[in-house]
């Protein structure tokens, strides 16, 4: 038997876990992007401290994680490797978001699996996806809350998954795209638990807001101006 139905998603966990936010913000501002902002690793605190500018790149390197390795998979699988494509597909996306949320680089201290997850759900179920991302704009423009919007985000992957007829399905993954969704949805809202909190107390972080995050910890602090008269 092949040794890639093992190697695949042991490959995929270990780029899941390369820190792109971390090793970025070390790079160019010598900092630990953990004891800033919010504390994580993601494309969002990353571009709190380095700035928007850098939070697209951030944000297609954290996709990159669930992309590669559900499209790797689905195509290596099958007769040269003499197991299904659509379990291995959804085993090493699983396998990359837990190295993006667990990373073994950094303490299994990572990141909240929205890029990663999306790059994943891109190849086992577009269509969900693209629903779910037009959710998040929606949301996100209307109360310009990025963990509101991705929250509610997963919510509708995690339904849309189930719709029959819905995904086109090119991976093959079936039953196992649908259950892999809803748990995706789910460790998603968990990862977020803190940020909901924080918006059921008033006190997350809105973009735009003239509020920011404090360096030490995830209370939000207002950043004084000049009074208008």
């Amino acid at each position: 038997m092949s040794p890639y139905p093992i190697l695949l998603p042991l490959a995929a966990y270990v780029y899941g876990s390369i820190p792109f936010g971390f090793l970025m913000a070390r790079a160019i501002k010598g900092v630990d992007i953990r004891s800033r902002g919010s504390g994580n690793i993601g494309a969002t605190n990353a571009a709190r401290v380095l700035g928007f500018r850098f939070f697209p790149l951030i944000f297609l390197l954290d996709f990159s994680k669930g992309f590669a390795p559900a499209l790797i998979a689905g195509h290596a699988a099958g007769e040269a490797t003499h197991f299904s494509p659509a379990p291995l597909a959804v085993l090493c996306a699983l396998a990359a978001i837990l190295g993006h949320v667990f990373p073994v680089f950094l303490r299994f201290r990572g990141g909240k699996a929205v890029a990663a997850g999306t790059g994943a759900f891109i190849v086992l179920a577009p269509w969900p996806l693209l629903i779910a991302a037009g959710v998040w704009c929606a949301v996100f423009a209307a109360f310009r809350y990025v963990s509101l919007a991705s929250i509610l985000a997963a919510l509708v992957l995690g339904t849309t998954v189930w719709i029959p007829g819905l995904n086109p399905d090119p991976a093959g993954a079936g039953i196992f795209a649908s259950l892999f969704g809803t748990a995706a949805a789910l460790m998603v809202i968990t990862l977020h638990r803190a940020n909901i909190g924080r918006l059921l107390s008033g006190n997350e972080h809105k973009i735009g807001s003239g509020r920011k995050l404090s360096p030490d910890t995830d209370r939000e602090e207002h950043i004084p101006g000049p009074e208008k008269h």
